[in-house]
């Protein structure tokens, strides 16, 4: 064999066919297979692995979790580095030792030291990133570390719990409805939701479902699709069909709700039941809040919207005043009036971008444009160019909003990456199936106006993504041209914000434009004010504003002077044993493109009875089986 002129030695490696050239260089044989043939294999239990960390159960130690990652890191050190090779399975046995309350501050500190040394001699991420993530970990749950460290125990609140039913920011009964909805008991289903959200329907339609994040089932498939059963449940058995619990005896006491969002609705709704005269106070013409002027109709449709209001108005002692609005004088003639009185007036002002042709002609905030819709004033953008600015779900709604309004283009300008945007997957697969298209890293510079004030584009400087802030990569500037996106309309979707000044000029006090407020949403400063939802926590979901009024209910019922336990019906049937078949997770269809972009009528299809009935058999009762057959696994959350 030559090599550059020179013969070569014939003989075989160790571990293998192959020669050894002049210079003591191995040439392997030449081959399609992988070097390693387990390494195909081992893709697949790594997937496994993957699934079982990303079903972490909640109430998990954190000190067992960075645990396991250094545990991890130490099987994949490849030797060559000495401080990764030794000093990852010396930083193992160190925290077995912390985890099993064993150790004292002396081990801490080796830990801390032994850590540092690995971070700083390691040449590769596996030593680093795995010493960097230890050091991090001890520092953001110190309190787990001192509680092990002095009282030899895990603090409070660690401890395995049902993860649907802990997830959920309402803490519903999951596993129960989806029992019962499995045997067609879905009258009972519905109530069972409603003993911790009075808004069955409109968490079937747009709820983010975080009851699904750490689903045990994904230890086998995927998670079950929770939101799609409450749908079947709600479609089978309409939320204002359904009797609520009987109300309490009246108590006499008065509670002030203002506004009709879905925050203040439930806490409306709960002190009802439990007997307490409550009045909702709406600025708008009707009740829903944002679920009516934020989220269009082919979303949620305005009459299942209803279904929800009725249900909560049928639990009687619910006063419902719209179109009062409630500003500094008005605050203070209710904060007089009513025993105590709840603030969830949501964040339901648009933010605005100071940009130069910000003010022409055609430039809205999508805030506006989705409130006229509420009220049945649809747009109408025939021929018109429309681009969007955001990467949020209002983003989208707005952007899918435009193509059923007529426009001929929609363009969604968004300064970060698809992957870094805000909306929801679905959302953003959805546009673009309608035709919407999706303009990633472009900042926006200025909007163009021509001599009638109208404008005509959207001017963008094109970005790269760049370092890690906040957990997500920020966008800097590229060396490129700006862009010019010619458009008719511009809609302004970057956030909204919370009307706090009337408010605070009453006295609430309020930080970054959100109230304050304790852990049991007392106002600060104020002796009978409660506040709660968006206004408080800024813009955030739904079922947290959902949650928000429950716990304010409970709040303020004890302020009262009550302690009434939150009504509702429905028990969870037997479990039956696990179907441990893997089986793939029914997704819920929309109508096909071409034809729902035409119109405003709900997009999304339920499952069939025979879908629910498998996706139904693929929960494995954890209430029942686990940990939820412990006294610990079952917690009374509000």
């Amino acid at each position: 064999m030559l090599d550059n002129g020179r013969r070569t030695s014939k003989g075989r490696a160790r571990g293998g066919a192959g020669t050894t050239s002049g210079r003591g260089v191995y040439v392997g044989q030449a081959s399609i297979a992988p070097r390693s043939r387990a390494d195909a294999r081992i893709a697949d239990y790594l997937e496994r692995q993957a699934r079982r960390v990303r079903t972490t159960p909640p109430g998990t130690c954190p000190l067992v979790v960075l645990l396991s990652m250094v545990q991890a890191a130490a099987a994949q050190t490849c030797g060559k580095c000495v401080s990764c090779r030794d000093g990852l399975p010396r930083l193992a046995a160190l925290l077995e030792r912390l985890v099993a309350c064993e150790a004292d501050e002396k081990d801490l500190e080796d830990v801390r030291a032994l850590a540092d040394t690995v971070r700083a001699t390691s040449d590769c991420a596996i030593g680093y990133e795995a010493a960097t993530a230890l050091l991090d970990g001890l520092e953001d749950f110190a309190d787990e570390v001192k509680s092990h460290l002095q009282a030899r125990a895990c603090a409070a609140g660690v401890g395995q719990t049902v993860p649907c039913e802990t997830l959920c920011p309402a803490h519903v009964d999951v596993p129960a409805y989806i029992a019962l909805v499995a045997e067609g008991r879905y009258a009972e289903a519905v109530n069972v939701v409603r003993r911790d959200n009075p808004f069955p329907t409109a968490c079937s339609f747009v709820c983010e479902h975080p009851c699904e994040q750490r689903c045990r089932r994904t230890l086998l498939d995927a998670p079950v699709n929770i939101r799609g059963i409450k749908r079947f449940a709600v479609d089978g058995a309409p939320a204002d069909q359904v009797p609520p619990p009987v109300r309490g005896a009246d108590t006499g006491r008065t509670v002030a709700v203002v506004g009709g969002g879905p925050s203040g609705l439930s806490c409306a709704y709960f002190l009802g039941l439990m007997g307490h005269r409550v009045t909702v106070f709406e600025a708008r013409e009707q009740l829903g809040g944002m679920m009516r002027y934020g989220i269009p109709a082919y979303r949620f449709p305005r009459e299942r919207l209803d279904e929800d209001v009725r249900g909560i108005l049928n639990a009687g002692g619910i006063t419902a005043r719209c179109g009062m609005a409630v500003g500094e004088r008005e605050m203070r003639d209710v904060a007089g009036t009513y025993d105590a009185v709840y603030v969830a007036i949501g964040a339901q002002a648009g933010k605005w971008l100071d940009l130069p042709g910000a003010d022409a002609e055609g430039v809205y905030s999508a805030v506006e444009l989705l409130g006229f819709i509420g009220d049945g004033d649809y747009p109408d953008f025939t021929g018109k160019r429309v681009v969007v600015v955001g990467g949020g779900n209002v983003a989208m709604d707005c952007a899918r909003t435009a193509v059923r309004a007529g426009a001929s283009e929609v363009s969604v300008a968004y300064r970060r990456r698809r992957e870094d945007m805000t909306a929801l997957p679905a959302e953003v697969e959805s546009a673009v199936a309608e035709g919407v298209e999706l303009m990633e890293l472009e900042a926006p510079v200025r909007i163009d106006v021509d001599a009638f004030g109208r404008c005509t584009a959207l001017v963008t400087q094109p970005q790269m993504i760049g370092p890690v802030r906040a957990g997500r990569p920020a966008p800097v500037a590229a060396g490129k041209p700006e862009r010019r996106m010619a458009a008719d309309v511009v809609l302004i979707a970057v956030g909204q914000d919370v009307v706090s000044a009337p408010f605070e000029a009453f006295g609430m006090k309020a930080a970054r434009g959100r109230f304050l407020a304790d852990d049991g949403l007392a106002a600060e400063g104020q002796a009978h004010v409660f506040v709660g939802g968006d206004c408080q926590t800024g813009p955030s979901t739904v079922i947290r504003a959902i949650a928000a009024g429950k716990v304010a209910a409970r709040a303020i019922d004890g302020f009262l002077g009550y302690c009434h336990k939150l009504p509702g019906d429905g028990e969870a049937p037997a479990a039956w044993p696990n179907d441990r078949t893997p089986k793939g997770r029914v997704e819920l269809a929309e109508r096909p493109a071409r034809e729902r972009k035409r119109d405003f009528e709900g997009v999304e299809c339920g499952m069939s009875r025979e879908e629910v009935i498998q996706e139904c058999g693929r929960c494995l009762r954890c209430d029942q089986f686990g940990c939820g057959a412990t006294e610990e696994g079952r917690v009374q959350h509000a």
